[in-house]
């Protein structure tokens, strides 16, 4: 769901980075060829990604969810030379396309990809991390927050999608991923150990900055 109308949507996007061509060419290849394309993140969003990954500058990124990969993408390119992305998804199939679009980019050597159920795998996973972004079943969004709060460091951000819910989550819930997603809003806004802000982009995204 997008909170403003299409004229000034198109006016938003006409007036900021443009998309990457490669990062065009991925988002065709999953409108064309993959299940539920309306999960990927828009080139708007993808550009916000990247800036707030660039005005961090990242060593190290935890993305839970990766999907077709753009997301990664967009995140790599505020990673360090030496960086690493490590991208959970449960999905089997996607896993060829995400690693042919890594590779093509240049960031493929620091894009490391996971395979399985992310609360099992996020705790094998060592270290901090500086920046997480989480996109991946609803239902468990205030299960990831507590995994991984505490392993952000000072400094770090937190970045959650899908959290307004094409507004649903204003209601009484009627489904279990509408009802996480209030108790993950309310939890983080009233969580001490982040700063928290919530943008209406697209399906709505929150930033959280670990103090």
């Amino acid at each position: 769901m997008n909170f403003i109308n299409p004229s000034l949507e198109a006016y938003v996007a006409k007036h900021s980075e443009e998309e990457p061509e490669l990062l065009q060419k991925l988002a065709r290849e999953t409108n064309l060829k993959v299940l539920q394309p309306r999960m990927l993140s828009g080139a708007y969003q993808g550009r916000l990604l990247a800036l707030l990954a660039k005005l961090v500058s990242p060593k190290r990124i935890l993305e839970i969810g990766t999907y077709t990969g753009y997301s990664a993408l967009c995140l790599a390119e505020g990673l360090q030379t030496d960086g690493r992305i490590d991208t959970l998804d449960i999905d089997e199939e996607l896993t060829d396309i995400q690693r042919r679009y890594f590779d093509a980019s240049g960031f493929g050597k620091n894009i490391v990809q996971h395979l399985g159920n992310a609360a099992e795998i996020i705790p094998t996973l060592k270290g901090t991390f500086d920046f997480v972004f989480i996109d991946a079943d609803k239902e468990q969004y205030p299960r990831y927050f507590d995994l991984i709060v505490d392993r952000v460091r000072s400094g770090g951000l937190i970045i959650a999608d899908n959290v307004l819910w094409s507004g649903k989550v204003t209601i009484d819930a009627v489904d279990q991923a509408t009802a996480s997603l209030q108790i993950f809003n309310n939890k983080v806004a009233l969580d001490n150990r982040v700063e928290t802000v919530v943008l209406p982009v697209r399906d709505g995204l929150t930033l959280l900055r670990k103090i």
